[in-house]
Formats: structure tokens, C-alpha cells, sequence
């Protein structure tokens, strides 16, 4: 169903492909950002941007779960950090690479912002996911 694709001809990634196809037919999930806020929605990790990158993760698979998907179907990512520091970029990687959604690998973009939408919000992921025939109907 998802076919990932790492081209020779360009730097090799580290833990991601270069891009995902995703045969005709099959249903697709765009995922909204997810964000680190609870169920009550307080915000999670307030100034670490780790603990936030985890309840992202949480959400995002709750995301998922509700539409029949799973991080095995993720196939692309977009994921927001407020910094400008590549050390706290790849500490939030670090999450998401430890996460399952790597697992494909999935095509994914790290970029770093100078804020986000809720206040104290260090972190923002959205993902565009395969549905798997049967699910979320």
C-alpha cells in the first residue's frame, strides 16, 4: 500500500525516505497539528520541549487510532519547533524517531519557528496517514 522511497542520487536521510506514493484508491487521513495539550487541554512540558514532543506523539496516535490509521501508516510528517537551535531540533527528532512513526521510514520535514498557536507551545506535528481498508468507516 505505501511504497517509500530513498533516491540514490541524493544525500541519503538519516531515518526518514525522500518520499512516500501511496497506490490509487487508497483512503488518506490529514491529520490537524497535533499539539501538547491534555484531555482538559492544559498544557504538557511547559518550556521542555521533549515532554511536549511526547504528548504530541500521544495525541497524534490518538489522531490516528480515531480514524482507523496507526503510526506504521503515517507517511509524511511536518514537525514544528520553537527554536533556532539544532540541538533542541534534534532532541524533539529524537522523540519522534523513538516514536514508531520512523518505522517506514515516513517523508518528513523538521523545521524550526518562532512561535506556535497556544501560549508556552514549543512543539507541533501534523501527519498525512494511510487508512487501511476496513478502518475507520
Amino acid at each position: 500500500m505505501i511504497r517509500r522511497v530513498t533516491v540514490p542520487t541524493l544525500f541519503p536521510p538519516p531515518a526518514y525516505s525522500h518520499a512516500s506514493v501511496v497506490e490509487a484508491g487508497t483512503r488518506l487521513a490529514f491529520l490537524a497539528g497535533s499539539v501538547p495539550l491534555d484531555a482538559d487541554g492544559g498544557l504538557v512540558g511547559e518550556g521542555d520541549p521533549v515532554r511536549q514532543a511526547r504528548q504530541v506523539i500521544v495525541n497524534l496516535e490518538e489522531q490516528l487510532r480515531a480514524v482507523g490509521s496507526g503510526p506504521g501508516h503515517v507517511v509524511a510528517t511536518d514537525v514544528y519547533v520553537v527554536s533556532g537551535e539544532p540541538a533542541v531540533l534534534s532532541a524533539v527528532w529524537d522523540v519522534v524517531e523513538a516514536s514508531g512513526l520512523s518505522a517506514g521510514p515516513h517523508s518528513s520535514t523538521l523545521v524550526g519557528v518562532a512561535c506556535l498557536g497556544y501560549p508556552g507551545q514549543l512543539v507541533e506535528i501534523t501527519a498525512t496517514a494511510a487508512v487501511p481498508d476496513g478502518a475507520g468507516s
